[in-house]
C-alpha cells in the first residue's frame, strides 16, 4: 500500500530531482506492408503507422496530467526496413524513410526508429541497399533514425560491415556538414542489439514483438546522485543498496505508466527500460553519481569500478520492480548529453580510452562522441571494431555513435541543442588500422558463443 510519505518522496523526485518517464514507444510491425512496388509499400507503410499509433501522443499527454509525470518522448519504432521492404523492386529505401518521416509528423512523435539492418552472420540484399540508403535518407529526413547490427556473441562480427559502416558515418557527416553533421547523431551501430529498447536512436521492433508493443523508458540520474548524498563516506555495500533501492522506486514509476498506456491504447505491454539516460539539465547526470562516490572527476582511476557498481545496482533494482524488464537498461554514458561527462572532458579528466575502458561495464557504448573532422573512414571502423569486440567477448550490448564533424579539430566545441546537448571534439590516436580493416571477413564467435 502507498503511504503518504511514498507520494511525498515521489513528488520530491519528479521536481527537484528531474525524475521522469523518458520515453513511451509504440513497436509496430511491418511485415505484412510488403509489396513489390516502392509507392504501394511506402503507402501501406504510411497508412499502418498511422492508424495504429493514432491516439499514442494524446494518451501519454493524458497520463502525464493525470499522474503528474513527465514524459518527455512519445516514439514509434518499426520492424527493420532491410526486412519490410526486400520484396520491393527498387535500388533505394529513402523513399520509405520519406513515408516514415511523414508519418512520424502525422502523429506527433518526434522520432522513429527502424531504418535499421541486423547483418551480424552476412547481408541481404535488402541490408545492401537499406545500408547504401542511411546517409541520403537521415540527411533529407528529419525524425528517422538508422541502426545496424553487426555482431553478437552468438555470430562473432562481421568485419566487411564494420569497414563499410565506417565510410557511412563519414558520409552521413559530410552530407550535413552545414548542420553539426546532425545525421551522425540518428544513427546507432551495434553489438548483441536489444530487439526491444525503447531510446532512439537505435530502437527498432524485433521480429520476435507482437504486432504492436508498448515500451517504455525511465530515468532519473538526478535521483540516484539524490539518494547518494544521504550516504556520503558509508562503504560501498551501503552504495550498492541504496541505487537498487532507488532503482526500484524509479521502476515502479516506469511500470505504472506502462501499463496505463498499455490499457488505454488496447496494446500489450512489453517492458519498463530502467536506463539512467542523462541531459544537459543541470544535476541530470550519470557522471555526478560517479563523483558522489567519491571520484575527483569523471574518468579519475576508479571510474570503470564505480560505473560498473552503478550499473549492477540499477539493473538489480529495476528486476526487483517489475516482471517485464528489458532494453538496455542500466547507465548510459554519452558524453555530449550528459553535463558532467562534457566537464570531464574540458577539464581533461576523460579520454576516448577511458570510456572504451568504461563501455565494458555499462549498458551501451561509445556514445554521442565527436571527433576530429579529419578523423578517417578506417579509424572510425577501428573504433567500431573494438567497442563490438566488448560486446561479443562479454555478452553485453555495446554500440558506437561517433560525429566525425567536418572542419571541427580538437578542443572545438559542436552543439547540438536539445537532449542531444553539445561536446568538444576528443583526440582520437594517430596511428592507423587501415591494413586491419582491409582484411574484411568475419571475427569467430568465442568459445562462451557455444552454450547449447
Amino acid at each position: 500500500m502507498l503511504t503518504i510519505q511514498d507520494i511525498l518522496e515521489t513528488n520530491r523526485m519528479i521536481q527537484e530531482n528531474n525524475l521522469d518517464v523518458r520515453t513511451i514507444t509504440m513497436g509496430i510491425s511491418l511485415r505484412d506492408c510488403a509489396h513489390p512496388d516502392m509507392k504501394t509499400f511506402c503507402q501501406n507503410v504510411y497508412d499502418k503507422i498511422t492508424k495504429t499509433a493514432q491516439h499514442l501522443v494524446k494518451v501519454g499527454e493524458d497520463i502525464e496530467a493525470e499522474y503528474g509525470i513527465p514524459i518527455i518522448n512519445k516514439r514509434i519504432s518499426v520492424t527493420p526496413i532491410a526486412i519490410a521492404a526486400e520484396s520491393c523492386h527498387t535500388d533505394t529505401y529513402v523513399p520509405v524513410a520519406h513515408a516514415l518521416d511523414k508519418a512520424a509528423k502525422a502523429v506527433g512523435v518526434n522520432f522513429i526508429g527502424g531504418f535499421s539492418a541486423l547483418v551480424e552472420k552476412g547481408y541481404t540484399r535488402g541490408d545492401r541497399i537499406l545500408i547504401k540508403s542511411i546517409p541520403q535518407a537521415l540527411m533529407e529526413t528529419e525524425r528517422v533514425c538508422s541502426s545496424v547490427n553487426l555482431g553478437s556473441t552468438k555470430t562473432g562480427i562481421n568485419m566487411d560491415c564494420v569497414r563499410e559502416m565506417g565510410e557511412i558515418v563519414k558520409k552521413c557527416a559530410e552530407l550535413t556538414k552545414d548542420n553539426n553533421a546532425v545525421a551522425c547523431s540518428k544513427l546507432v551501430i551495434f553489438c548483441n542489439v536489444p530487439q526491444d529498447n525503447p531510446f532512439m536512436a537505435g530502437a527498432f521492433h524485433g521480429v520476435g514483438e507482437p504486432e504492436k508493443v508498448i515500451n517504455v523508458g525511465v530515468s532519473g540520474p538526478g535521483v540516484v546522485k539524490r539518494a547518494l548524498e544521504d550516504v556520503k563516506g558509508q562503504d560501498f555495500s551501503v552504495v550498492a543498496e541504496t541505487i537498487k533501492k532507488t532503482a526500484f522506486k524509479i521502476t515502479r514509476v516506469g511500470q505504472l505508466v506502462a501499463q496505463e498506456a498499455s490499457r488505454r491504447l488496447d496494446v500489450p505491454f512489453g517492458i519498463v527500460d530502467l536506463s539512467l539516460a542523462p541531459t544537459p539539465a543541470v544535476g541530470d547526470s550519470v557522471a555526478y553519481i560517479l563523483e558522489e562516490m567519491g571520484l575527483e572527476s569523471c574518468g579519475a582511476p576508479g571510474t570503470t569500478a564505480a560505473l560498473a557498481l552503478l550499473n549492477d545496482a540499477v539493473k538489480k533494482g529495476g528486476l526487483m520492480a517489475s516482471s517485464h524488464v528489458g532494453g538496455l537498461s542500466g547507465a548510459f554514458i554519452p558524453v555530449s548529453e550528459d553535463a558532467g561527462m562534457i566537464a570531464a572532458v574540458e577539464r581533461g579528466s576523460l579520454s576516448l580510452e577511458k570510456l572504451e575502458a568504461m563501455t565494458c561495464v555499462c549498458s551501451v557504448g561509445l556514445d554521442m562522441i565527436v571527433v576530429p573532422g579529419d578523423t578517417s573512414a578506417a579509424t572510425l571502423s577501428g573504433i567500431i571494431a573494438d567497442e563490438a569486440a566488448i560486446g561479443m567477448i562479454n555478452n553485453k550490448t555495446t554500440a558506437v555513435r561517433l560525429i566525425p564533424a567536418p572542419g571541427t579539430k580538437v578542443g572545438d566545441k559542436v552543439e547540438f541543442g536539445g537532449l542531444f546537448g553539445y561536446c568538444p571534439a576528443m583526440p582520437v590516436s594517430k596511428f592507423k588500422s587501415d591494413d586491419f580493416i582491409a582484411r574484411g571477413g568475419r571475427i569467430p564467435a568465442p568459445i562462451r558463443s557455444l552454450t547449447n
